[in-house]
């Protein structure tokens, strides 16, 4: 029975911790909330406390028998916090919801103060393409911990395009469009960054209600969140791109049709309305109050013009004029409005960006009412070669991934070099770091390290990468140190390139490249792989890091050899070897079966938990079924030609074995059955006929990849 004495007891213990409660800053608590999502019942062992310091700064001390996390902000607590799970729990915490945080039973002391402090003011993350090859399905859970993830690591500038579509049906609805209008203007949800570049319209349309509705309201919860952390958002503005059928309810207005991208029909192709044109105005304004009022803002937009398609003219009077129009029409609405714009229209097409017009096109906008995203400055770096963009600010970025592929890659000690290099050269227009990655890929150590040179930590390069090492196993080991530094010194030491890939993922062929898409050179010693798995295959422990760096890395080192056999199939064939011929292609395949074994160990390589995520979204098995084949669609065929297909390629449990290897078996069975007969089988590039060779030499090969596209477009449909 309860007596009053437990009662009252019970009630004064409610008020005094409301009372406590109350004495804590909003940051203080979003801090303490993070703590308690990431580490569970263990934060208890930390306290926060914010700091009056003027730059995010963190520090790191014993009281009593917890740790305390001081900070300027939320946001640098949560740095702080980090340091701790990695240097003195030696634990991690991935972007990914599904890999747990794996915290000591006895939560370490911090045995002398440790303190960091920020660099770069601003530390950016993300690009419109990864919501397509990796975040396309998101729900909240995964949301939620990203953004837990982007916190730990300083992130305080992530984009945030996410339910951009609700925004702009109300627009459109006030022009006169239809919702039919509207949602088959928009593509597929997987494809929707494409959409938004000024790339593609319609491409597997119409989008349902149910998306726009749910997207937006995941929205908010995201931009809720990443604003508690002390993040600056980045939403979108009104960049000129209108649906066609715009023209019929507002006749004469000033469009023009972009160049078609990446060889998709004529029907896909978006329309530009010229910023000169009195309705460009009215529709920015329309747009931002609509989406102010839905998900509030921060006065940073991200406007990107001409991604990958030339402007209506190349004339630097004209460009400026462009620019000066999309500035005006933003500052008009919003006085403290500052355009994010990414630079790598500056490299997509280097000839036509000549100086005289990239100066034009800047300098129409005052000085600090734009910042530059230097989109790849992995492999250019645009503010060397633009005096600092004409006195513009930028953000030094690495992307390091293209299209969500499943390269081991990412130059840890280039990346540090050029940082260096740029934080002592990049003047006063040097304000931030990020990563523009296009898809999560495999390599996220090489991002947290990115994003931790924002910092002065004291912490050098070669302790950082021993660091990686402890937390992935939970202990110190000398052979995991050793590993991770070979990785380091002899293998990840390129440039990431579009289409790295490995051969079994590449469209079959004799020899070379079939398609710009996957491209088969390695930049390091494949040997240096294996040497460095020899080492970690001596490691012990059960640590969920672990077991993922050993199948990752044995997944690499059959992806690297299996080039070697497709050369042997190719060298028995012009051999006229049958035998040989057999044998290779047997291995070959044998090879596929031994990565998918790999590949069924972790969560990071699976095709199901990629279906399952966009059949989630749908709401009736027709949607289910919708979601199920656009997600199909972009990681293997991608669009309505061959152009852009394995542009996304990747090592997935279910794709290797019903797609990758289902085309190998197609080819190996048409090149035996050529040669059984007695007739050429030609080496193709692309589906036509090669320079000096005649149809009819080709008929086989050309027949063939009728075929295989056949069976891809099928796959991604499947019913």
């Amino acid at each position: 029975m309860i007596t009053h004495k437990q009662i009252f007891k019970s009630v004064l213990l409610l008020v005094v911790s409301l009372a406590m409660m109350s004495f804590k800053t909003a940051d203080e608590q979003a801090a303490e909330a993070l703590a308690q999502r990431v580490m569970g019942s263990r934060a208890k062992a930390v306290v926060f406390e914010q700091t009056n310091a003027t730059t995010d700064s963190y520090e790191l001390l014993q009281k009593g028998k917890k740790v305390l996390i001081r900070g300027n902000n939320a946001n640098s607590m949560a740095v702080g916090l980090n340091r701790y799970i990695q240097q003195y729990c030696l634990a991690n915490v991935s972007w990914y919801d599904f890999n747990p945080v794996e915290l000591p039973k006895t939560m370490p002391k911090v045995p002398e103060k440790v303190t960091g402090k920020v660099e770069m003011p601003i530390r950016f993350f993300l690009n419109y393409c990864t919501f397509g090859y990796t975040m396309p399905w998101w729900k909240w859970p995964q949301w939620e911990h990203f953004i837990d993830w982007m916190a730990l690591n300083g992130v305080n500038m992530p984009l945030a395009i996410t339910g951009q579509e609700a925004v702009w049906q109300k627009v459109w609805r006030k022009y006169g469009m239809t919702d039919e209008q509207i949602r088959a203007y928009y593509t597929g949800p997987a494809h929707l960054p494409w959409q938004r570049m000024i790339n593609i319209d319609r491409w597997q349309g119409p989008l349902p209600q149910s998306w726009i509705d749910g997207q937006a309201e995941l929205q908010k919860q995201i931009l809720k969140r990443e604003r508690e952390l002390n993040m600056t958002p980045v939403l979108p503005a009104f960049a000129g791109h209108i649906p066609a059928d715009l023209e019929q309810t507002q006749p004469g207005i000033r469009t023009s049709k972009v160049n078609r991208w990446c060889n998709f029909d004529e029907k896909y192709r978006c329309t530009y309305l010229n910023p000169s044109d009195p309705i460009f105005a009215r529709i920015q304004k329309d747009f931002l109050e609509e989406q102010t009022k839905m998900y509030g803002t921060n006065h940073i937009y991200g406007v990107d013009l001409f991604n990958e398609v030339s402007p209506p003219s190349w004339e630097p009077d004209s460009l400026a004029k462009i620019s000066a129009g999309v500035y005006e029409s933003l500052s008009s609405v919003d006085p403290e409005a500052v355009w994010l714009q990414m630079a790598w229209l500056f490299i997509s097409n280097k000839r036509a960006w000549t100086p005289e017009r990239i100066k034009a096109y800047l300098s129409a906008v005052p000085k600090g009412k734009m910042i530059m995203l230097d989109y790849e400055c992995d492999y250019t770096e645009i503010w060397r070669m633009t005096e600092h963009f004409y006195g513009h600010q930028f953000i030094w970025c690495y992307l390091g991934n293209f299209g969500g592929m499943t390269e081991i890659e990412g130059d840890y000690k280039h990346n540090a070099k050029l940082i260096a290099g740029t934080k002592a050269e990049g003047g006063a227009e040097f304000v931030g770091i990020g990563s523009t990655l296009e898809g999560f890929g495999l390599n996220e150590p090489v991002y947290e390290h990115m994003l931790a040179q924002a910092w002065d930590t004291g912490v050098d390069f070669d302790q950082y990468i021993d660091n990686i090492a402890d937390r992935h196993l939970g202990r110190v080991d000398a052979n995991y140190r050793a590993f991770w530094h070979t990785m380091v010194d002899k293998v990840c030491t390129t440039h990431t390139s579009t289409g790295a890939a490995g051969i079994i993922n590449a469209h079959p062929n004799l020899e070379g490249e079939w398609n710009w898409t996957t491209e088969l050179r390695k930049g390091y010693d494949i040997n240096n792989l294996d040497e460095a798995l020899a080492i970690l295959e001596k490691v012990e422990g059960k640590s969920n890091y672990l077991k993922f760096d050993l199948a990752n890395t044995r997944r690499q080192s059959i992806r690297n050899r299996a080039l070697a056999v497709r050369k042997r199939f190719s060298d028995a064939y012009k051999a006229g070897d049958r035998d040989g011929m057999v044998a290779a292609s047997q291995e070959f395949l044998g090879m596929c079966d031994k990565m998918v074994a790999e590949l069924r160990k972790c969560p990071e390589f699976s095709l199901n938990d990629w279906i399952r995520d966009a059949r989630a979204w749908g709401t009736t098995d027709e949607e289910k079924d919708y979601f199920e084949m656009n997600a199909r669609t972009i990681i293997t065929v991608w669009g309505d030609t061959y152009h852009l297909a394995d542009y996304a390629n990747r090592d997935w449990d279910g794709l290797v074995e019903t797609f990758y290897k289902v085309r190998w078996k197609m080819f190996f069975d048409a090149v035996l059955a050529a040669y059984d007969a007695g007739e050429p089988f030609v080496n193709l590039r692309g589906p036509r006929v090669p320079n000096g060779k005649t149809k009819e030499e080709c008929e086989r090969a050309l027949k063939l990849d009728a075929e295989i596209w056949d069976f891809e477009t099928k796959w991604a449909h499947w019913k």
